[in-house]
């Protein structure tokens, strides 16, 4: 059952909004994804994020679904009407995931695979999808601009920025969240840019704080970690908020933006 059909044309970052993505890393089961998409839609939310290829640091990682994460991903974004996101992490599958999801996602690996940037622009066209990009941990705000000329010399798709943390000297946290690139990124661009805290901090207790700050120096939204279980979840599951952590912190987060003259979405 189709729980309010979605619009063709996604609208990712709009005027008077935060856009708020938020599911689990990766996709480990269709109870799993149900669950937490049921938790996302009824949050008053419209974009779910799940991981289907899993580019991991360890070899033996869960690697996730891949094909058919990509299917239950469709399925449940149909079933709650709720837009999807996922990470493209090669070339060669860039249009298989095209068809199933509404915005392809670049993850900080991948900021400097020009090969994968060209031809996320060209399917991107093809199928007029949104794409998001991550920054990479150790790139320049520079570098990472001219990585969307890569995207964007292929056609017109419409690129979000997505600041998730940069590699520092700091081992307390997972990487150091570079707010300061929010009005650097205003001030010399007009392309929308949205936090990644979970990745950043790598601990579900800095999340909340560090969603607080996003939104308070003029983010245009977040993508966020959650999930049921935290403690199963097979992967990232210490920076994923639970339930409770979720509803608390659009509750705050909404009241920034409240005082933004801005709602969440």
């Amino acid at each position: 059952m189709n729980m309010n059909k979605k619009s063709k044309d996604v609208r990712l970052i709009e005027e008077g909004y935060i856009t708020v993505i938020a599911g689990p890393c990766a996709i480990e089961s269709m109870e799993q994804l149900d669950t937490i998409a049921g938790i996302v839609k009824e949050s008053g939310l419209s974009f779910l994020r799940a991981g289907a290829y899993k580019p991991r640091t360890s070899p033996y990682s869960f690697q996730g679904l891949e094909h058919k994460g990509l299917e239950m991903l469709k399925e449940i974004g149909d079933k709650y009407g709720l837009y999807t996101t996922t990470e493209v992490t090669d070339a060669e599958t860039v249009e298989e995931v095209a068809k199933y999801v509404d915005i392809l996602q670049i993850g900080t690996r991948n900021m400097s695979n020009f090969a994968l940037l060209k031809k996320v622009g060209v399917v991107a066209n093809k199928f007029n999808r949104k794409v998001i990009l991550k920054r990479g941990w150790a790139a320049t705000i520079r570098e990472w601009l001219l990585a969307v000329e890569y995207i964007t010399s292929k056609g017109d798709a419409e690129v979000i920025l997505c600041e998730r943390g940069i590699r520092t000297f700091e081992p307390y946290t997972r990487f150091t969240l570079d707010l300061s690139a929010v009005p650097v990124i205003k001030n010399i661009s007009k392309l929308p840019i949205i936090i990644d805290p979970s990745h950043a901090v790598g601990q579900s207790d800095l999340v909340i704080p560090m969603s607080r700050a996003a939104i308070a120096v003029g983010a245009d939204g977040l993508i966020v970690e959650i999930h049921n279980e935290p403690e199963k979840a097979l992967c990232d599951g210490q920076q994923a908020l639970d339930i409770k952590q979720t509803q608390e912190m659009l509750h705050q987060v909404s009241i920034i933006a409240s005082m933004l003259g801005k709602k969440l979405r």
